[in-house]
């Protein structure tokens, strides 16, 4: 996800399973299953789960280097009898595949990628990693797979079908889908998935989860651009004789300032960042290139559009306006469609998530600016489903809302999930919504998903 996770889910309190507000720093495991009334997971599972999420957290690989996060991740999904296929698109990209007899096919996403943030959690098992972080929950979001997969995988007399997991590079950069379902021919080579299921860690209260409504996009869509102002370097002390690019890319900042409220209406919800400026090396020079990297977020293609056609207006302007020797470049370095969850499988997906958490832990969430490269995996019309995991512990919950300080969200240094409970919740979760699909006991009502996907190669 490019951005902090922010979402609005009505006045949701930390409850026990009978309703009453908690009273300690977050439930998990048994302790907070037997107080819904559901079957608790099991210790060793969970004792691995989070050996695992520790492992993970403690040693972060930034897009495109998750070479020993897949090689973690490939060791799992063998030891709990699946196949496994790497570097599938190229890259670190890898899918597993269980096959338990004629059915449907549910398909399981998890990212793989950290981020360049200095973590500043002060955990025992923080980054070992200078300058990496699971700033995002990606970590959280491989143990939760993995979990889900040990439940499937044991109990296999529960549903029938095809399930499928994805271990997906390079979504923090949103640019590891696409070649995974593309050049790696994802559908093609294993199967076209009836339901592609996944979560995302969320500054919700730790033990719940949220649902976009039906029919409501969960998430923007982003586009991601690299610009470059040329101007012409020289001695800090004679400006006359040069073309200061650091003034230019920091007139073209304050431009882009406005594009959001100029080129969309207000209710299109629209934002545009710039996230990194990088130019020159010492005061005293005065160097010959800027470089700025920004992101537009709207939730339709349109508005996408109208933002980076007024943002290369603004950048071209500045420029011209600075007697820059040569045009800048805007180079649009990714793009991802808004993320708009199936209804149908929502509804479904909901239903069981109701029945294996408790009604009160499933929220209602809003639509949020953050980004994700998962939409792709709609790619011709299959049917997925996207969920917000909490992962805010009950004391910087109430805090919070109490007029505390803010609850450090996804991409800032002191993010750090209750994974006590997160942890668990999201085990749960996966493994309802993927019974849902795949029919048998955990489905919530018994009922299967329909759907029009293929069959997984034999």
């Amino acid at each position: 996800m490019r951005c902090e996770v922010v979402t609005a889910a009505g006045t949701a309190k930390v409850t026990d399973g009978d309703g009453h507000e908690g009273t300690g720093e977050g439930t998990a495991g048994e302790e907070a299953e037997e107080a819904r009334g559901t079957t608790p997971l099991p210790r060793p599972l969970l004792r691995s789960a989070l050996a695992f999420y520790l492992d993970l957290h403690a040693h972060p690989e930034l897009s495109g280097h998750e070479h020993h996060t897949a090689d973690l991740l490939a060791a799992r999904l063998t030891d709990h009898g699946l196949t496994v296929t790497r570097a599938v698109g190229g890259g670190h990209g890898l899918v597993g595949v269980l096959r338990n007899g004629p059915g449907p096919t549910v398909l399981l996403r998890t990212e793989l990628d950290a981020l360049p943030v200095t973590e500043a959690t002060g955990l025992p098992y923080a980054s070992t990693v200078p300058g990496v972080m699971h700033a995002c929950g990606h970590d959280l979001h491989i143990a939760a797979v993995t979990g889900a997969v040990a439940l499937l995988a044991g109990d296999r007399d529960s549903w029938r079908g095809t399930l499928l997991v994805v271990g997906q590079p390079a979504e923090e950069t949103l640019s590891g889908a696409r070649p995974m379902l593309e050049d790696g021919r994802l559908y093609e080579r294993f199967g076209t998935p009836d339901a592609v299921l996944a979560q995302h860690a969320a500054s919700l209260p730790a033990g719940t989860v949220a649902h976009a409504p039906a029919g409501a996009p969960l998430m923007a869509g982003s586009i991601a651009a690299d610009v470059t102002l040329h101007g012409r370097g020289g001695h800090a002390a004679t400006p006359h004789l040069t073309v200061d690019p650091v003034l230019m890319a920091a007139a073209t900042v304050l431009g882009l300032q406005s594009v959001a409220a100029h080129a969309t209406a207000p209710a299109e919800q629209a934002v545009l960042t710039v996230g990194s400026v990088r130019a020159g090396e010492r005061g005293n020079i005065t160097p010959d290139t800027a470089e700025l990297s920004l992101t537009a977020r709207a939730f339709t293609d349109s508005a996408l559009d109208r933002l980076v056609a007024a943002a290369t207006r603004v950048v071209r302007a500045q420029a011209a306006a600075a007697g820059a020797p040569h045009d800048p470049e805007l180079t649009v370095t990714a793009r991802s469609p808004a993320l708009l969850p199936d209804p149908a499988l929502t509804a479904a997906v909901r239903r069981a998530h109701e029945a294996s958490l408790g009604a009160a832990r499933v929220l209602d969430a809003a639509p949020t600016t953050a980004t994700e490269d998962f939409p792709h995996f709609a790619a011709g019309g299959v049917a997925t489903a996207y969920w917000l995991l909490g992962t805010t512990g009950v004391r910087q919950w109430r805090a919070a809302r109490a007029g505390g300080g803010p609850v450090p969200p996804n991409h800032a240094p002191g993010f750090a999930p209750d994974v006590r409970a997160a942890l668990p919740t999201g085990i749960t979760a996966l493994a309802a919504a993927a019974r849902q699909v795949l029919g048998g006991s955990g489905s919530g009502n018994g009922e299967t998903v329909p759907g029009g996907g293929g069959k997984a190669e034999s």
